[in-house]
């Protein structure tokens, strides 16, 4: 097994000395911000005194938190107090941007919007991640289920009648990382105007952006496309087969130089021959005469074999995995790619880094996931409030100094 790294690059990350606010919850928010943290950002995460709600998350969502909170300091402060708004003012004067996924009207309610913190600090750039953009649908609430259905995406992904949510909560994390988009150009912009400004990216319009492929398909051939279990394929051989062992492989013979590898390498020339499959057109109008060949073969091959094969042959192949396949997986444990993340539990797991490669920065785990205001007291010294002055908030449930737990 694998070691997991736990060091971010030596030397400053991109975006070393960037400070973010994060008034975030379950994925959306977390995602974008940490994104941020991993380039190198010093995200503050704010929480309620309760902590952040998907701490206590249960089944499907009981991994959120550590998964997408590493790198981050939690400053837990009571904002429905005078005094803890008072003191979140202070600490947004030091901030570079502030990413919030609440409700739509909460952070205006809390004094919080961005019409009044731009007017103070016109520098701020100020990220809203909602269920939608502006428009007729804006003020609704939604969540990453939702906007599957809405959107189309679930439909495509299940068989007719039986819409589908993706496996994993890709929307969500899609439009983070929008907004984690959005947020790196505001403060390139910043640099010439001098001047923040409001970002906003939402799930539903990240989810009509991935369907944006089936749009164009239906655009240009007047057709509805069938969701994907039904897609008329644009490949003669794209799919999964079995192999002696019973096990599952993808294989995708997507080009003319897939075919002729296949077709010399498991001993069929005589497919080659012939005039009616010598294009990818043509064999994908065919697929009920060559599908069956290629499983055949296939068939009479172990996976690992089957595997060994196709890569010599450099045909495109993956085998079927389940997410607990890929804690060892070789490939994604080369390279420090796999971060060693503290779990509630006090375990420590292996969970994917960003899917970056740039230059010489490999961003790690510079800090585990906090727990419930590990760093207010840090945080809020920074900003100048004095020992007293602290302990004096922390005395009254103010602030939260989880340090003390």
């Amino acid at each position: 097994m694998s070691a997991a790294s736990n060091t971010a690059s030596a030397g400053p990350l991109p975006l070393s000395g960037v400070r973010i606010l994060e008034f975030g919850h379950t994925v959306m928010g977390p995602s974008c911000s940490m994104v941020l943290a991993d380039l190198g950002a010093d995200v503050i995460k704010v929480e309620p005194p309760e902590g952040d709600r998907t701490r206590a998350n249960v089944g499907f969502g009981s991994a959120l938190f550590p998964v997408f909170n590493r790198n981050k300091r939690s400053l837990s402060v009571d904002l429905k107090s005078d005094e803890g708004k008072g003191l979140i003012q202070k600490v947004i004067e030091s901030a570079d941007a502030l990413i919030e996924n609440f409700a739509h009207g909460t952070m205006e309610r809390l004094g919080l919007g961005y019409r009044e913190l731009s007017r103070v600090q016109p520098r701020l750039i100020y990220c809203s991640l909602k269920g939608f953009l502006s428009g007729p649908y804006e003020e609704r609430p939604a969540l990453d289920e939702i906007v599957q259905f809405m959107g189309g995406l679930a439909y495509m992904t299940g068989p007719s009648g039986l819409p589908l949510r993706a496996g994993a909560s890709v929307v969500d994390i899609m439009g983070g990382m929008f907004g984690a988009l959005g947020i790196m150009a505001a403060l390139r912009e910043r640099e010439h105007t001098g001047r923040g400004q409001f970002v906003k990216s939402a799930l539903f319009e990240s989810t009509a952006f991935l369907v944006a492929q089936h749009m164009g398909q239906q655009a240009l051939t007047g057709k509805e496309p069938p969701p994907m279990p039904e897609k008329e394929s644009s490949w003669a051989v794209y799919e999964a087969f079995k192999t002696a062992d019973d096990k599952t492989v993808f294989v995708g013979i997507t080009s003319d130089n897939h075919w002729r590898s296949f077709c010399t390498g498991f001993g069929v020339e005589e497919l080659l021959a012939d005039p009616s499959l010598k294009t990818n057109p043509q064999r994908a109008q065919v697929r009920a005469r060559i599908v069956p060949v290629v499983a055949k073969k296939f068939a009479a091959l172990r996976r690992d074999e089957l595997m060994a094969k196709l890569e010599r042959l450099k045909i495109p192949f993956g085998p079927l995995a389940k997410p607990g396949d890929l804690f060892d997986d070789p490939h994604l444990n080369s390279g420090g790619r796999m971060l060693d993340v503290l779990l509630p539990t006090g375990k420590h797991a292996k969970i994917p880094g960003l899917p970056l490669e740039m230059g010489g920065h490999t961003p790690g785990v510079r800090l585990q996931p906090p727990r419930k205001g590990e760093h207010t007291r840090s945080i809020l010294t920074e900003v100048g409030y004095s020992t007293n002055e602290v302990d004096a908030l922390v005395a009254k449930g103010v602030a939260i100094d989880d340090t003390l737990a």
